[in-house]
């Protein structure tokens, strides 16, 4: 966990000249240590994004700082956020029955490499109880049909309330969520797939993919959406497969690439480096 008084600043606005010297100038007068600082603008839309890792001084409270910043803030018409490191975001990680991203996420986070307040997992089947038990954590069966989908949908959403959840992590989880839910959840929620959409659709994508003959297999994360898997990408990474790569290997293969592009993703979001940017995300990874 992160010391007290560590924070990230995040902000946005419309680009022009001023902003940085503006900004690390309160936060001077309020000594504060900037330890590390990232910045990006965006000439199709006009747009300046920051992400500033501060740490504040022995007796400034996080409500102090939030008041010197809110005039600046206003006078320079900043939607910015201030994020306090030594509370971690609350994570839930939604499962149904493959397990490799959801070992590997509770591996990093149980390692201390993943800096986020994993508070449970959910499942619409029992088959990763044991995993997660192991981790000391709880687990939820919420299990679903076509006639219950309303109805299951409404209890995860009640979980979510009830754990006071920031993160939703879809760790191959095999359902779809409704247009409302994603509504709810817009900006954290992230989602993991192959990378062959909108190709092979479906069930047993390698399988096909390897029938084509691909060459190329990877994974994609981003933020879900109404729009089902269109949603602003964070991570993507790819492997090259050959003629020799049968459909087994393809598969494994691309749960192990699935695995560290989630995790990547998760990390990134967890450490406030991602800021969404209509349908893309600006990532200072």
């Amino acid at each position: 966990m992160a010391p007290t008084g560590e924070y990230v600043l995040s902000l946005r606005c419309e680009d022009r000249p001023g902003i940085i010297a503006a900004v690390s100038t309160c936060l001077f007068e309020q000594g504060c240590d900037i330890r590390d600082a990232a910045q990006f603008g965006d000439e199709e839309t006009r747009g300046f994004f920051v992400r500033i890792h501060l740490q504040s001084p022995a007796g400034l409270s996080e409500a102090a700082l939030r008041e010197a910043l809110r005039p600046v803030a206003s006078g320079l018409q900043l939607d910015w956020r201030l994020h306090a490191l030594a509370r971690p975001l609350r994570t839930l990680i939604a499962v149904s029955q493959q397990g490799h991203c959801l070992n590997d996420l509770l591996h990093r986070w149980h390692g201390g490499l993943l800096p986020t307040e994993i508070v449970g997992v959910v499942s619409n089947h029992p088959d990763m109880r044991r995993l997660t038990q192991w981790y000391g954590l709880p687990y939820h069966y919420l299990p679903v049909t076509a006639a219950t989908r309303a109805e299951q949908e409404a209890r995860l959403a009640q979980l979510l309330a009830d754990e006071q959840v920031d993160l939703l992590v879809l760790a191959r989880y095999m359902q779809i969520l409704s247009p409302d839910l994603c509504a709810q959840l817009e900006g954290r929620c992230i989602n993991i797939h192959h990378s062959f959409l909108p190709g092979f659709k479906g069930a047993r994508p390698y399988h096909r993919a390897h029938a084509r003959g691909v060459k190329l297999i990877g994974a994609t994360a981003h933020y879900a959406t109404a729009d089902l898997d269109e949603g602003p990408i964070i991570e993507q990474d790819v492997a090259r497969v050959t003629h020799a790569t049968c459909a087994t290997e393809m598969v494994h293969q691309g749960r192990e690439i699935e695995a560290r592009v989630l995790a990547r993703a998760v990390r990134w979001h967890v450490e406030h480096r991602v800021m969404i940017n209509g349908l893309k995300t600006i990532v200072f990874a």
